[in-house]
């Protein structure tokens, strides 16, 4: 790579940044943000797990994703209950009012990635996520 090149890691945050700014304005309308509908797709996918499993699910830490379900939990779009096994743990449960909060928000994240799709060759997004999938756990 020569000098002159940009960095990699710099190029895809500013992209992701902008990403992410399209899909929040997209989803403006339902009141979530991409973060959140996206926890809301895990758990409506996967169904009630631990808070700690929904956060590797989601790539985020533990910590990160703890903010990211409070105001889930205030909405009532999820549910936080302590543990059977150990009482430390919290799992994550998706409420009947969660479901409808995706259901609305759907047509704003559809319109979101047609938008970003559409911005892309057909496939890249998908070649991409292949590829440098190959970085995680390094």
């Amino acid at each position: 790579m020569l000098v002159d090149d940009p960095c990699a890691c710099a190029a895809l945050r500013r992209v992701t940044r902008a990403v992410t700014a399209a899909y929040d304005a997209a989803l403006a309308p339902s009141g979530l943000r991409v973060t959140q509908f996206s926890v809301l797709r895990t758990l409506a996918r996967l169904g009630p797990m631990s808070v700690t499993r929904l956060a590797a699910e989601a790539a985020l830490d533990r910590s990160t994703m703890g903010r990211n379900l409070d105001p889930l939990e205030r909405r009532g779009l999820v549910r936080i209950e302590v543990g059977e096994a150990d009482q430390r743990e919290r799992f994550a449960h998706l409420t009947d009012a969660g479901t409808g909060a995706i259901e609305a928000a759907m047509p704003h994240w559809r319109a979101a990635q047609h938008r970003v799709a559409a911005l892309a060759l057909p496939g890249a997004i998908g070649t991409l996520t292949d590829q440098l999938g190959a970085l995680q756990g390094t």
